[in-house]
This record gives structure tokens, sequence and C-alpha cells, in this order.
């Protein structure tokens, strides 16, 4: 680690540091960034354009006292690295490593958990609000950027807090724009004008003078008429100040006297303020800089070149997701592809190159690509849209009301259901099936491969009613696609293999496991059945009940919660048809929030495993003694009818 990188093991340190100092360290801080995320993978682009706006931040606030939230929060390694943590940054995102977001449990200087976008208004609001109940001092600074803007919730923040009137600052981290000196200048000299008490104070007296004289409330009228047009006119934030915000800005936010001005006004101002600054995402790595949004969330990669370093094998469920659309797209002109933000994310780009008419990006707004989805299919037509299991939460309102209760045919195609792996608890999609399962009319499938996949999609699609597809994370199994794609029978389970001990429920990417788990229990002497369950929604009632009755040794596999989960739905059933002499257990995630870490650490640590489901019935088996081993050799040989 270079020299003045090292001997920053707080903000004070950053105190006695000259510009030039400051400006060496940004450097060093970017090199440390570059060649980090290259080894860890991590939130690249984001993170290199907000170094200056990091340390202007912590020049002009104490984040130990005063609080800074972090929008989504994958922009905060600058902010780590600053607040005494970079003697742990080579463990970023790794298994028992710092977290790549927010996380107060790891520091006081993080105020506020994040990992999902357009909550730091509404959180600040909130700190505001109770710093002012308590009588304290501190400043509240939001720190957002313009791709969150597009989140209702954001608006829904910045109009209650424009209504309040609460200290509050607000940084626009705006990294579209380009910086405009002209611009930049004039905005920067009103800013100064609107903050300077001595205009305010001019402001008053003017306003006193003209209304002693002869018609003055009307020229006073007239003057205010003038100055809002004129204002609307040279003032780029009259949409904020409309909304009660005072508005500094823009700066260049890779300045860093220039922010720390503007930081330093917006905290003499009162009341709530916006400061936005121009920045540029992966400011100071060529790579990054040419293709920021191919390094916004990115993998290892060469440092030298920037080049991935993608290890070849299968395809992954988000690119055959992508092409299974095309496909059925080019077939059927009712289709549409909705994202929420997220084209690449989801493997939509093909899509939206081959149809860009029926390709619609609506911004970090899931609620609305859920509800504008709804209309379209209320108008004939089959939209899909494509949004990650954990981002599928934000819009659970518009899935029960505007699509289930009016059976509309929406597909939604969630990625990353299950571990995800290094963003961690923020970004595991293992919550979905628990959320979705109790709503009427939907029906929800997962596959256990990535052909069968292309097929549910085709099934989803086609269904003529609400449909959601939950599918995992990274590479697919590597098998053979098919070239024809075929419907499924809804509700339909697949039998894989039988035997007369055990029965492993098993669903989606668990499936792969349940078979080679069943594979080492046949060597131990347990015979299995392996059942791919396919459809969450509706279960496969006979198939499951057939095979209840006559083995009454069932274990439920899922990468999922068990909490409410695929297990808790197999309980269910068994229980509302009478069947209570069944013993069944449930393999899955335990009622907490699962911690980061590669997903194959996490799975093993979870027994999501084919060695974990084997420990389990084998332990099972021994706990229950000669019980069970009599049992066993009872049902050895029964022929199912």
């Amino acid at each position: 680690m270079t020299s003045l990188l090292k001997k920053i093991y707080s903000p004070q340190d950053l105190q006695s540091l000259s510009h030039k100092e400051l400006t060496t360290l940004a450097a060093e801080i970017r090199e440390t960034i570059v060649n980090t995320v290259a080894v860890t993978g991590g939130h690249l682009a984001p993170n290199l354009g907000v170094v200056e706006l990091t340390i202007a931040l912590h020049k002009v606030f104490n984040s130990s006292v005063d609080r800074i939230i972090w929008d989504v929060g994958h922009q905060s390694y600058v902010h780590k690295l600053l607040t005494g943590r970079h003697g742990q940054f080579d463990t970023l995102r790794q298994f028992g490593g710092i977290s790549g977001f927010p996380k107060p449990e790891e520091s006081i200087h993080d105020a506020f958990g994040a990992g999902h976008s357009s909550t730091s208004i509404s959180a600040a609001l909130g700190m505001a609000l109770a710093r002012d109940l308590k009588g304290d001092k501190y400043s509240v600074v939001a720190v957002i950027g313009d791709g969150s803007m597009t989140g209702g919730m954001a608006f829904e923040a910045l109009n209650h807090a424009g209504h309040l009137q609460k200290d509050l600052i607000v940084i626009l981290n705006d990294n579209e724009m380009s910086i405009a000196p002209n611009v930049g200048a004039l905005s920067g000299y009103l800013s100064r004008l609107r903050t300077d008490p001595k205009y305010s104070r001019s402001k008053d007296e003017i306003s006193e003078l003209l209304q002693k004289l002869p018609h003055g409330k009307k020229l006073l009228k007239v003057v205010d008429r003038l100055k809002d047009s004129l204002k609307y006119l040279v003032v780029p934030g009259m949409f904020f100040e409309e909304l009660g915000f005072t508005y500094l800005g823009p700066v260049d936010g890779h300045d860093i006297k220039g922010v720390s001005t503007m930081l330093q006004q917006a905290k003499a101002c009162g009341g709530p303020v916006l400061v936005h600054l121009l920045t540029q995402k992966g400011r100071g790595y060529g790579p990054a800089e040419k293709n920021p949004d191919r390094f916004h969330g990115v993998g290892p990669f060469e440092v030298s070149t920037g080049t991935l370093k993608k290890s070849a094998g299968a395809p992954s469920y988000t690119e055959i997701f992508g092409q299974t659309l095309v496909k059925l797209a080019k077939d059927d002109q009712t289709i549409i592809g909705i994202t929420a933000a997220m084209p690449a994310g989801t493997g939509l780009n093909p899509f939206a190159k081959e149809f860009p008419e029926r390709y619609f990006d609506v911004g970090i707004a899931e609620q609305h690509a859920i509800t504008m989805a709804a209309g379209m299919a209320a108008s004939g037509y089959k939209p899909v849209t494509a949004i990650y299991s954990t981002f599928m939460q934000r819009a659970y309102d518009q899935v029960l009301h505007d699509v289930c209760l009016q059976n509309l045919p929406v597909t939604i195609a969630m990625d990353r259901a299950g571990l995800v792996g290094d963003d961690g608890p923020t970004h595991h999609g293992v919550f979905d099936i628990s959320m979705l399962r109790n709503i009427p009319n939907l029906v929800i499938m997962t596959p256990k491969d990535e052909n069968e996949l292309q097929h549910m999609l085709n099934t989803a699609v086609h269904h003529g009613g609400p449909a959601a597809v939950r599918y995992p994370r990274g590479a697919g199994e590597g098998v053979s696609l098919d070239e024809k794609l075929e419907k499924l029978p809804i509700g339909k389970a697949e039998l894989l293999r039988e035997g007369n001990d055990i029965v492993l429920l098993a669903l989606g990417n668990m499936v792969p496991e349940a078979i080679q788990a069943a594979e080492i229990l046949h060597a131990k002497g347990v015979r299995a059945t392996v059942i791919n369950a396919r459809f969450i929604k509706p279960l496969d009632q006979e198939l499951i009940i057939k095979y209840a009755k006559v083995i009454k040794n069932i274990v439920t596999i899922e990468e999922h919660v068990l909490m409410g989960g695929f297990g808790s739905a197999v309980i269910e059933l068994l229980e509302s048809e009478g069947i209570n002499d069944v013993a069944i257990k449930c393999i899955g995630l335990p009622d907490r929030f699962i911690e980061h870490g590669k997903q194959d650490i996490l799975r093993a640590n979870y027994g999501l495993t084919a060695d974990g489901i084997v420990e389990t019935v084998m332990t099972r088996q021994r706990s229950q003694g000669t019980k069970v081993n009599k049992f066993f050799k009872a049902v050895a040989g029964k022929k199912l009818k």
C-alpha cells in the first residue's frame, strides 16, 4: 500500500493534509481500488467516480457524529478506505471479510445499511427528524446518483423534505452530464449569491422599500415574476427549488477544493439543500472510463488491459433467458421486454437490439415496471419483466393487485434467485417464494438446468395468466439445449429416479445436487427417489401424495429460506390431505440474513450440496437408530402402485 493511504486510520487524519497531498491520496485510492477489485470483483466504475467527492465529504463532515447515507452503497469503497478499513480492504466481498456495501455493524462511520436504490433521502430525512426531536446538533447528508433519482421513492422523499424544511443536505452525484465550464461558473455564482446572507438581507430591504412606494405592491409582484423568469432561464435546479430545496451547483465533482467549498456553503444554508456534482464513472482507469457500464459491477480482471478473467464454461442462466426471449419474440409480435435499469444484468441487451420498439427500460422503478406491464397485458400484449429476485420485493403490491388480482398474462423473470454470493444479504434472492406463493392466480416455477429454463419461459409466456420463473445467478449445468421449445404441463413435477427408502424432493438448482446425493446414498445402502419439483405453485399434488403414502420419508431441498418456502408448501399439502404419518425434513436456509461469500462456500455452509444432503439423511438415520433401520427394512422392496 502506498504511503499516504497507509497513514489514514480515520477521517480526522485528512485534516492535516494539504491540497497537493489530498490529490496524491486520491490517486493512491484509485490505484488501491483498481488493484483490489481486479482480484475480488466488485463495483469499480461507481467508486472511481466518487473519490474526490468522498475525500471532500470527510474533510467537511465528521462521519463519527454527522450522518452520511450512501444510496445503494455500491460507491462506498472510498468511504471504507478513509474510515479505518484499508487494512481489511483485500477481504472486500470475500467470505468473512468486509462487505461491499455500507454496514453499520462493520463501522460507526456507516450510518445506514444499503444495497437497494433510491432509499437514501428517506433515511436521511428520518435521521434529521430524529435529530431535531432529540434536540441534537449534527449534519445529515444523503449521497444519491442520477440513476437512483429515477426511483419514485426518491421523489417522495424530496417532496416531503421540501415540505418539512428540516436541515438536510442531498448530494446529487450526476455522472451522466458533461461539465460545461460556462454553465458551471454561472451556476456557481448564483449559488454563492443565493446562500450569501447579504443577498437575503438585501432582498428583504428592497422589498420593504418597494412596498413604501406608490403602487409598490404591484411593482413588487412584477419584480418577483421577472426574478422567477430569469431564474428559470439560468438556474438548472429550479425543479428542486420548487420542491423547497436550495439548489447549489452544478460543480466539478473531481475538484476537491470546489466540492469542499460547496459543502461548506450547504452546511451554512439551513433547511433542505441539494448539491449537484458532475462526476465521471470509472475516472482514472481507462477501460472503466470507456466502458463504465461494463465496469459498474465486474468480476476479476487484468489490470493492464481490463480484460475479464472469465473461465470458459457453460452459458449463464441469464444468457439463456435472453436468447430464449429473442427466439420467442421472433414468432410472436406481442411479446414485450421490460427491465428496471438492468438491461445487461438481466440479459435483455440482445432483445433490445433485435426489437427496440418492443423493449422498455423504465429506470430504477420496479413498481412502475410491473404495473406498466399489467397495462400492456390488459391491452393484448405478453410482457416479460426481467427483474432480480431481490428487487422484486419492491413491487409486491403491484404483482398482487395490478397483475394477479386481474389475472393478467404478465411473465416475471426473476434472475439471481437463491444465493448470489459476494454482494451478500441485500442481494440474495432467498425470499421470493415466501413472498409470492400466497398470491392467487400466480404460477411459480424454477428450472433444474438451463434447458428447462427455456421451456419454462415458453410455458410462462403462453400460459395466459400471471407466471413467475425464478432461476439462479451464474453458469448453467452445461446441458445441451433443445431446439424445439415445449409447453410444460402446469403443476407437473418430473420423476428422475426411483428408490424405496426415501424421497428427495428437490427444487431448481438443487436437483443436480439431489441426483448426486442419491448416488452416494445408494453406495451406503439407501435407495432414494429423486423428484424435480419444477413447480412451486401449483405443486404436483398427485405425485407428491403418491410417494408420501408409500415411502413416508421425504426430504425437501431448496436454495431459499425455509420459512414459508417450498418445503413449507409440501408440509401444508400433506396436512391438508390428512397425511400425518410421513417423516419430513426440509433442507434450506435458516431464519436469518445470509452473509456474503462465494456461492459454493455458502451452499456448503448451509448443507445445500450433495454431501450436505447425504449428511442430513444419514444423521437423521443415526439419530433415530433402530426405529429408522426397521423402517428402511420394512419398506424395502415395496412396489409403488
